[in-house]
């Protein structure tokens, strides 16, 4: 009778929706750095990744899905908020700390009867909250051999991350409680920086030569000065540890063999070619590729465990399987690794989705799609109420591949994290379907408006073309109505005072 009252008293609050028994399970895979074009569902010719793929060939795969904020962290919390960094408070990976006391989405599906858990990487700088179980990375964390935060306690595990972070979301899924939905987020590290594969993917592409972007040289001539001026390129900023010239501290005795068998023969034969200029970026390039693809590699891997247990367990019709990354990443197009910019490659994110009882496979939307929207849409699923808090909006509508008339036709962007180690500049900017324009305000003043029908790889920026001017002033417009609506101060935020819990 207790356990009754209890139920009423919810469902007049409006916490708990009265067909909860028929409330659908939610497992959100998000990758760190995970390129788009790195997904075979969106592009073939680099990697197969089978499994990622299956979640949008039985379910929906969107082709144009942005992030609000290019940025780790600042994506995170997007994603848990449904808000742009300016609500939310965490716009930059080192100068902030996320105020876990706002709400979030896994909060909302905790208080209405959900079973949650977070493992792997954070980010965030606070303690998760809203979660029954948390297992996170401190800070970025390790490939190999790391340490993990299990529900507050520091502890060293063996192995490598993308396959420990997997088999401890395989091991909550079967410990959990089966009389209740369950939201369970699981986090991969990987294909973060520095793309150290398991030692069992070391020779997965068998020596593959992969094709060279078109603007791997690319000159930064026709943009403005940013483009010239940042500290990320293939050239001049990967290290000896990105391209392997070095070996991990972390290894143990049985990893280090592998490593060295692999990677000290080709390292001795690349010491001994003297690669310089363009033959030495060529060659960087080709490393880079392997050891990011491995990574990936592994991600998909562990994208088939848990889908596999879906179906074994009898739970794949009535889960919702979402993959994600936290932004795009540079696979060597303008000469980039990292990501930070509003142009396609950073801007745009996998994102693809399966619901059995819900989605026709093969689904596919062409509609503008964020990172904000992933919170309204997972709240909507589970019949919990709209929040006016959040920016984003529920993705229901699109699940039979139209787009309703009144969707969204313009997505507002802001990037705030300048100065940093790359040092991209600050920028905010509106992007449609056809278009960007943006304004890169510290520390220089200039624009950048691309046509990306005619330019699909932003090689030339038409802002002062005089063909162009009558788009220019609409998407002028259009950019100041986005940033009013979405009460954009005019002013950067600065670093919070939220305290980190010891």
């Amino acid at each position: 009778m207790k356990k009754l009252r209890l139920t009423l008293c919810a469902l007049v609050l409006g916490i708990l929706p009265a067909h909860s028994a028929a409330r659908p399970n939610i497992l959100f895979i998000f990758s760190d750095d995970h390129a788009w074009q790195a997904v075979s569902a969106y592009n073939k010719g680099l990697i197969e990744t089978p499994n990622i793929d299956r979640i949008g060939e039985e379910g929906i795969r969107f082709d144009r899905c942005l992030v609000a904020n290019p940025l780790c962290g600042p994506s995170r919390a997007t994603v848990l908020t449904g808000t742009h960094s300016h609500i939310n408070g965490f716009w930059s990976n080192t100068r902030c700390t996320f105020d876990g006391s706002q709400p979030t989405f896994p909060k909302m599906l905790h208080q209405s009867g959900y079973e949650t858990a977070i493992i792997g990487k954070w980010h965030l700088g606070s303690e998760p909250t809203g979660f029954d179980t948390w297992e996170i990375l401190p800070g970025q964390g390790d490939y190999y051999n790391p340490t993990m935060i299990l529900n507050g306690q520091e502890t060293r595990l063996e192995g490598y991350v993308t396959d420990i972070i997997t088999d401890r979301s395989l091991a909550w899924l079967k410990q959990r409680d089966p009389s209740k939905p369950f939201l369970l987020m699981c986090h991969q590290k990987a294909p973060h920086r520095n793309w150290q594969p398991n030692t069992s993917k070391l020779n997965f592409d068998k020596g593959k030569e992969y094709p060279e972007p078109s603007n791997l040289f690319d000159d930064y001539a026709n943009r403005g000065p940013g483009a010239a001026e940042q500290n990320m390129t293939i050239e001049e900023t990967m290290h000896r540890n990105d391209v392997k010239l070095t070996t991990p501290a972390r290894l143990n005795q049985k990893q280090r063999a592998a490593w060295d068998a692999y990677y000290q023969p080709r390292n001795e034969a690349f010491a001994k070619a003297n690669l310089s200029g363009k033959d030495l970026v060529r060659w960087k390039y080709q490393r880079y590729m392997h050891d990011y693809l491995a990574c990936v590699s592994s991600v998909d891997d562990g994208v088939g465990r848990l889908l596999d247990y879906l179906k074994e367990a009898g739970l794949e019709e009535n889960t919702i399987v979402i993959y994600a990354s936290d932004q795009g990443f540079f696979l060597g197009e303008h000469g980039w690794f990292d990501k930070r910019w509003i142009y396609e490659e950073s801007a745009r994110t996998p994102f693809l989705m399966r619901w059995p009882a819900k989605i026709k496979p093969g689904t596919v939307s062409k509609a503008l799609v964020s990172n904000l929207d992933f919170a309204q849409t997972i709240l909507s699923a589970a019949s919990l109420p709209h929040v006016s808090r959040m920016q984003g909006r529920s993705l229901l509508p699109l699940f039979d591949g139209s787009t309703p008339e009144h969707w969204r036709k313009s997505f507002y962007f802001h990037y705030y994290d300048q100065p940093s180690l790359h040092k991209v500049p600050r920028h905010y900017g509106i992007i449609t379907d056809r278009y960007k324009l943006f304004h890169s305000y510290k520390p220089k003043d200039y624009w950048e408006m691309y046509d990306l029908k005619k330019d699909p790889k932003e090689m030339n920026s038409v802002y002062n073309d005089p063909e162009y001017a009558p788009v220019r002033k609409e998407l002028e417009q259009e950019l100041a109505k986005r940033r009013k609506e979405l009460q954009v101060p005019n002013k950067d935020p600065r670093p919070n005072k939220v305290k980190k819990k010891k």
